[in-house]
């Protein structure tokens, strides 16, 4: 019930234009911005869609992303930067078999550009998969890159999820892969109570993270205590992201 109630008022905490996606999975979303007008980051959030992450869950995870994008200190952050502009992509995951891009690459300049991207993520189906593949996600998220049409300084992927890598390759690989192509990776390690298939992870999630999942120049965990957490870590973490600060926190 606190679930629900928290919610309800992360729907309510930003108003959003009526603004309708095109339906279909890997909404192409590029900013009319040419191919030669930079950005300061380019960003994907890669997301945890796993079975372990149930439907109230999964609606959390999404305002916690369009509310995060959307915020005042957000969007101030982005206009702080050298370009004053981000890219940004959202990407799904849950077993080897499955991963998604949600909503392809996207310029936000500005609080309305930023307005737009969220609107559009609510609009978007969402979908519960059995395995966690981080492994799966990074390197989706790796060659997603490669049709990013903005150049910036830094790429970054930003992987969130409640559980530790137990369907294909090793996480470590996918991580070594993307760092050696001058990619980091930051973590967001959402401290559920419910263990993946009833099973403890070998080691504790945030510790699993800091080894096993992030890498590169200024890489960093956020921890979410829990899933009603979400929100206020997503935020903190895409500020030190676009700001490149670095460091490890704790949030819950």
């Amino acid at each position: 019930m606190r679930r629900r109630s928290l919610l309800a008022a992360a729907g309510a905490a930003v108003s959003f234009p009526a603004i309708l996606a095109p339906p279909g999975a890997g909404l192409r979303t590029a900013h009319a911005a040419g191919p030669n007008d930079p950005v300061d980051v380019n960003l994907i959030l890669a997301v945890d869609v796993s079975r372990s992450i149930d439907e109230d869950e999964a609606r959390l995870q999404r305002e916690g992303y369009r509310n995060a994008v959307a915020s005042v200190q957000v969007v101030e952050a982005i206009k702080a930067g050298l370009t004053g502009a981000i890219g940004i992509a959202y990407v799904e995951w849950g077993g080897i078999e499955y991963q998604r891009t949600v909503l392809d690459w996207f310029r936000i300049d500005g609080e309305q550009r930023a307005l737009e991207w969220a609107e559009m993520l609510a609009q978007a189906p969402r979908v519960s998969l059995s395995w966690t593949s981080i492994s799966g996600g990074i390197e989706h998220s790796r060659r997603l890159f490669a049709d990013c049409p903005w150049e910036a300084t830094r790429r970054v992927i930003d992987v969130s999820g409640d559980g530790v890598n137990n369907s294909g390759p090793p996480a470590e690989q996918a991580r070594d892969r993307a760092v050696a192509e001058g990619i980091t990776i930051n973590g967001l390690p959402i401290m559920n109570d419910r263990p993946t298939f009833g099973r403890l992870p070998p080691v504790p999630l945030d510790e699993y993270f800091r080894e096993s999942v992030i890498g590169g120049p200024g890489a960093f965990v956020v921890v979410a205590e829990d899933f009603e957490s979400f929100g206020l870590a997503v935020k903190r973490k895409l500020i030190r992201e676009i700001a490149a600060r670095e460091g490890v926190e704790a949030v819950g």
